[in-house]
């Protein structure tokens, strides 16, 4: 029996598409294993799959001085050094890889002990850690066709970005149940794995407004709950939600979202208008700019920046939004948005089936 580790870590987004595979592959017989770090988001994710669990030590590339810079040199060599450990106890076929700071230790020693690796990168263009270890990757998948100019012709794929199986199976009728709405229209608002304060901030300082013409979902981020709106009607916040999110992407007739790029092709694939508030260039190397421009070019989304967000704008965003919807609507069912998931099984089984 076939052996895949993947790894990944750091946001959500570096992990759930990876979770998308898990299923098709184990149906296949394949065994899976998961190398990861010991405290970001993914050790706690990967626990409800019951994937096996290798946790290792990591640091972090920053663009920016920091002390810390001059200690994680000595955390990645540590990280190389048990991922290392971890990959001869497990002794996989292949390595997947969804990026993020801790797969560079991972990538690292599947090179040194020979074991091919796929490297999966969901935005626009490549991140600092993919960048450090292209050269040690076999194949290169690709979610955007404008990614693959920087990256090797000869073992870049254009695959697209796993999608769960389980968002196309919302129920909209258990949503409004459980959230108990009324007939207005519903806006679903996803600040990423995290929460966004200054989304979380703007909606809040506008929400009466909002609250007469639309019911709110709001997924705020972990520690990032208002109690002072707990009990309003039409509202309903989380931090953060799994089992749910299919529901209450059936029951949305608007999404806001960060543009992460696993967030906004689940969106594109369910055909829900959607207002984009991509990460600034102060908080990310630009990615989600990126991200957002296409989609927006595309005609899939409307973007909104933060430089140009405020409670007013937020609120016409919304509203011309939804009075414009059959425009997205059309522009998304006409993309040429591949099965993302098919391509990369079958890429994955191109190492494993010879």
């Amino acid at each position: 029996m076939a052996r895949i580790v993947f790894t990944g870590g750091g946001t959500a987004g570096h992990v759930i598409p990876a979770i998308a595979l898990f299923d098709e592959l184990i149906n296949m017989q394949y065994e899976l294993f998961y190398i990861g770090s010991k405290t970001g988001i993914e050790k706690d994710l990967i626990a409800s799959e019951g994937v096996p669990y290798f946790p290792i030590s990591t640091g972090k590339l920053r663009r920016y001085f920091d002390l810390e810079n001059f200690i994680d040199p000595f955390r990645i060599i540590k990280g190389i050094l048990e991922a290392r450990r971890a990959l001869k106890k497990i002794s996989p076929d292949l390595v997947f890889s969804k990026g993020g700071f801790v797969s560079v230790p991972v990538i690292f020693a599947a090179y040194l002990l020979k074991i091919p690796v796929i490297l999966h990168e969901s935005d626009f263009s490549p991140g600092l850690s993919n960048k450090m270890v292209l050269r040690f990757a076999d194949k290169i998948l690709v979610t955007f066709p404008e990614t693959k100019k920087y990256l090797p012709e000869e073992k870049t794929i254009l695959s697209g970005t796993p999608i769960r199986s389980n968002i196309f199976s919302g129920d909209r009728e258990r949503a409004k149940k459980q959230l108990r709405f009324d007939e207005k229209p519903v806006v679903l608002i996803m600040g990423g794995s995290s929460g966004s304060e200054i989304i979380n901030e703007t909606l809040r300082t506008n929400i009466s407004h909002l609250l007469g013409k639309f019911n709110i979902i709001h997924l705020c981020g972990k520690g990032n709950l208002d109690s002072e709106l707990a009990k309003v009607n039409g509202y309903q916040q989380f931090e953060f939600v799994t089992e749910e999110l299919p529901d209450f992407f059936a029951l949305a007739d608007l999404v806001i979202s960060r543009a992460g790029a696993n967030a906004i092709h689940e969106v594109l694939a369910l055909r829900i208008p959607n207002i984009l508030i991509p990460l600034s260039m102060s908080a990310s190397r630009g990615d989600q700019l990126l991200n957002a421009e296409s989609f927006e070019n595309n005609g899939f989304s409307r973007v909104l920046t933060e430089d140009n967000l405020t409670p007013e704008s937020l609120a016409m965003a919304v509203e011309e939004t939804l009075i414009n919807k059959e425009e997205y609507i059309t522009a998304m069912k006409m993309s040429k948005q591949r099965n993302s998931n098919r391509i990369i099984i079958e890429e994955i089984n191109r190492f494993l089936i010879r």
